[in-house]
């Protein structure tokens, strides 16, 4: 049996595995060494393990996903977003759908401060998806706006997928939040309108409003929403002016997310355990997936898979469409079942090859690989953010409701894809300006 056969069948029998729910890291892990050993010997593949790990996992850079991870859990457990909700529930009242508008709105600025989708659907699902409910909006509506507006958190920075990209693909990590930043406006934008469009078409999908907010409670709500605003100012500030790396915001960061809760008095020794507590658990899930992606990686190139599956694709045509076509349909169909961490890790080995051969921006087509992954967030089967609201709603929605609701909100994704697509500027002129 060839080296190409054997890559072949290892990928394979890791995409049976993880199909079966066995951990991803754990299942990249024993398909490489396992491949390794039969294309050499257990010698060669025990070398591998006691090499290669620190190699990837001992990278500075990696530091800041644990930081940010921290600095979204703090803002959690404090519930420093409640306010910026609350404020904007009130002005955008007089939209069609207001309620929904206001919780994309407080996502995408949740999403900036918290850079994880997890982080994003779950503490915001807890606050705007009880409110809507008590105002008669529709279920669908109330919950789907949640799950897919947690998405951002994939691509505004910071972004711990973005993180993971570029430190991978050996790709600029701060010329990658600049990229995600138009980007992640824009998707936020098209949802809102996606909303009222709809609600302007379909009245009963939101509950009337019956009392306007008074000017008196406008002004009292602004003085709820500073923290969110200063901690995001304080952090992409920072990087987008070079005062420091993205590697050192995250720490920064998770300081003055703790100062900001201090001052607040909301920093509990209750919010202080149960943000290092989930920053542990979600931290070391995605280092074990590291780690066995770092060894997949080096299992498939000692198989030549890489190689053979990029000329195969290039083979067609290398014209840019077909690069994305062949992609977006590998992520759509995989995203349905594999988070999108470990798909990110499980691709790039077989992805970036492509990305090389047709000449393409690494910076712009991580973009995409970010809003292909944003998809796979929300798309049945598995849509780990209508999972984790269903979990955090308990009884309140049924999983049935929860991805009904999101079926639009997947098709303006694609839509905004296809944006990124015709028009790379959207992706690439803040890194332009900022690296000129």
């Amino acid at each position: 049996m060839s080296n190409l056969d054997i890559g072949i069948i290892g990928t394979l029998v890791a995409l049976g595995m993880i199909a079966l729910r066995v951990p991803i890291g754990l299942s990249l892990g024993l398909v490489s060494i396992g491949g390794i050993a039969a294309m050499f010997n257990m010698n060669v593949a025990f070398g591998t393990i006691s090499a290669t790990p620190f190699e990837y996992v001992g990278q500075w850079e990696l530091t800041a996903a644990p930081m940010f991870l921290l600095m979204g859990f703090i803002c959690s457990s404090t519930n420093m977003t409640k306010g910026l909700f609350e404020a904007l529930r009130l002005y955008l009242a007089r939209l069609p759908g207001g309620l929904a508008i206001a919780s994309v709105g407080a996502c995408a600025f949740f999403a900036a401060a918290a850079g994880s989708s997890v982080a994003t659907a779950s503490a915001m699902s807890r606050i705007a998806v009880p409110e809507m409910l008590r105002n008669n909006y529709d279920r669908g509506l109330a919950t789907g706006t949640i799950a897919a507006s947690g998405t951002l958190g994939s691509l505004i920075p910071p972004s711990v997928l973005l993180i993971l990209y570029g430190v991978y693909a050996k790709v600029s990590v701060g010329q990658l939040f600049m990229a995600g930043f138009i980007p992640g406006v824009l998707s936020a934008l098209v949802y809102m309108a996606m909303i009222i469009v709809r609600v302007k078409l379909k009245p009963s999908l939101a509950g009337a409003v019956t009392t306007l907010p008074t000017r008196e409670e406008k002004r009292a709500a602004l003085k709820t929403i500073w923290p969110l605003p200063v901690l995001i100012f304080s952090v992409l500030g920072g990087i987008f002016s070079g005062v420091f790396s993205p590697t050192e915001a995250g720490a920064v960061g998770a300081f003055v997310a703790s100062v900001i809760a201090a001052v607040r008095g909301t920093l509990t020794w209750t919010a202080i355990k149960d943000a290092l507590c989930d920053t542990i658990v979600a931290a070391t899930g995605i280092f074990v997936i590291l780690i066995g992606s770092v060894f997949f990686t080096r299992f498939l190139a000692l198989s030549g898979l890489p190689t053979a599956f990029s000329d195969a694709v290039l083979g067609v045509s290398s014209a840019p469409w077909w690069i994305f076509l062949a992609v977006t349909v590998i992520y759509v169909v995989l995203g349905m079942l594999i988070d999108s961490i470990g798909l990110l890790l499980l691709t790039l080995p077989l992805i970036l090859p492509l990305v090389h051969g047709a000449g393409l921006d690494p910076v712009w087509f991580g973009i995409i690989l970010i809003k292909l992954l944003e998809i796979g967030l929300v798309t049945p089967p598995v849509g780990l953010n209508v999972y984790m609201i269903k979990g955090a709603l308990g009884n309140l929605v049924t999983l049935q409701e929860v991805f009904r609701g999101v079926g639009w909100f997947i098709v303006m994704d694609f839509i905004t894809l296809l944006i990124l697509m015709l028009f790379p500027v959207l992706s690439l002129w803040l890194p332009t300006l900022a690296y000129r």
